[in-house]
């Protein structure tokens, strides 16, 4: 087997471990390459004052990322640089010596991100869908400056890490029916957020690598937890073995270039040259 290379372009740290963990954990213990890299710092994410403290939230999620790095077999992480733009209505001013993400240029961003899959040599560009799944605004600015990078790299494959609508939506209630979620959490506003399942072009079994991609959840304890109570990662955590294998023992993805009516693909490196 060839020794491939798969870098993994996500808008925060704790967003590999949601999405795509286990993709990165298979791949690594296949003997492939595995690169992880961030384009935001993190530091408007939601977290308790517990951890706003010393450095600050962002170098926290710095080091919760690299933690999470390492239970996948992540063998590079980069941070692209820029800072966290946030997800309320309200967009803050840039911090001092840093631009929030969703403010940089496109194509100033991509050339950051290509100068790594260049280095790298990257067979696979893991990236996101147009609406950036549920429609946050650095996730957007991931999809634009992920395609645009591809691009300029000669990437020879984009895959868009997404969901099943569906499942997505019957996970939710029935999750709901054991975890409250806080009053301006809106089921309805995932009807249409991530894909439908005819878009779906890769579907992987990652569920001999479950354990990997919990304690890479487990590794970002700044986002199970705000001032409010537990945040939905810690719920998922609390999903007892085998439960969470079955949940989260599969991930998707969409290849835009994918010929229509091609079979679901099982590798994300199959039928590359």
């Amino acid at each position: 087997m060839s020794r491939r290379t798969l870098v993994a372009f996500h808008a925060h740290p704790d967003d590999e471990a949601l999405l795509t963990a286990g993709t990165m954990a298979k791949a690594a213990a296949q003997g492939h390459r595995v690169v992880l890299v961030l384009a935001t710092d993190g530091g408007l994410g939601l977290a308790s004052r517990d951890f706003h403290g010393g450095d600050g939230l962002a170098a926290v999620r710095h080091r919760e990322a690299l933690a999470s790095a390492r239970a996948l077999g992540v063998a590079r992480t980069e941070w692209l640089g820029y800072a966290d733009s946030g997800l309320g209505d309200e967009l803050y001013a840039d911090p001092a010596g840093a631009v929030r993400f969703v403010r940089a240029p496109v194509a100033e961003a991509a050339q950051r991100l290509a100068a790594i899959l260049a280095d790298e040599d990257a067979d696979v560009l893991l990236s996101y869908d147009a609406n950036g799944g549920y429609g946050h605004r650095d996730h957007v600015r991931v999809h634009e400056v992920g395609a645009a990078a591809a691009r300029l790299a000669g990437t020879p494959r984009v895959l868009e890490a997404t969901i099943p609508r569906d499942l997505l939506l019957t996970g939710i209630r029935l999750s709901a029916k054991v975890y409250r979620y806080p009053p301006e959490f809106d089921i309805a506003s995932f009807e249409r957020a991530f894909a439908a399942r005819a878009e779906l072009t890769h579907r992987i079994n990652v569920i001999r690598y479950a354990a990997a991609k919990r304690a890479a959840m487990r590794a970002h304890a700044s986002q199970a937890s705000a001032d409010g109570g537990d945040r939905t990662l810690a719920a998922f955590l609390r999903i007892p073995r085998p439960a969470y294998d079955l949940v989260f023992g599969r991930e998707w993805f969409r290849d835009p270039a994918h010929p229509p009516g091609a079979a679901v693909a099982r590798d994300v490196f199959a039928g590359l040259a």
